[in-house]
């Protein structure tokens, strides 16, 4: 079974983090995880809000949960609000469907987890993420 490993995650984290300070973002928090749900790796760059880890993580979460991008799901949330509702509900807060979350899969499009962003606006949450992940070699799934 495919699987993504911790140093892979971490090279994702770091690129996210340096494309971020590109950027000029304010501090973020990257959370990377398995394709089970499961922290692989985290860094919360010094002043980042104690709140970005949960965002980070509930984008990342909604996304491998559902094998979409958390941009996807947050369009799918729009035309089926109760039922997005319910989902977080289940999912205790960890599901966050906004943009952010992006999938990370291998060569052969398998997914192996998802990268996960807080610190800018979704649209740049998203980017560093994709970053993140297209640096490390994997492919970034930001389909909707």
């Amino acid at each position: 079974m495919p699987e993504i490993h911790l140093i892979n995650a971490n090279k994702i984290i770091s690129q996210a983090i340096d494309k971020a300070r590109q950027m000029k973002i304010k501090s973020v928090t990257v959370v990377v995880l398995d394709d089970s749900g499961h922290v692989k790796a985290v860094q919360r760059e010094d002043g980042a809000s104690m709140f970005r880890f949960d965002v980070a993580m509930g984008k990342a979460w909604a996304a491998v949960a559902m094998g979409a991008s958390s941009r996807a799901l947050a369009n799918r949330a729009k035309g089926n609000p109760n039922f997005f509702v319910t989902l977080a509900a289940t999912a205790h807060g960890k599901f966050l469907p906004q943009p952010g979350g992006v999938l990370i899969r291998d060569a052969d499009g398998n997914i192996l987890g998802a990268a996960g962003a807080s610190g800018g606006t979704g649209d740049e949450d998203e980017a560093i993420c994709a970053y993140g992940i297209e640096q490390a070699g994997f492919k970034a799934d930001l389909s909707e």
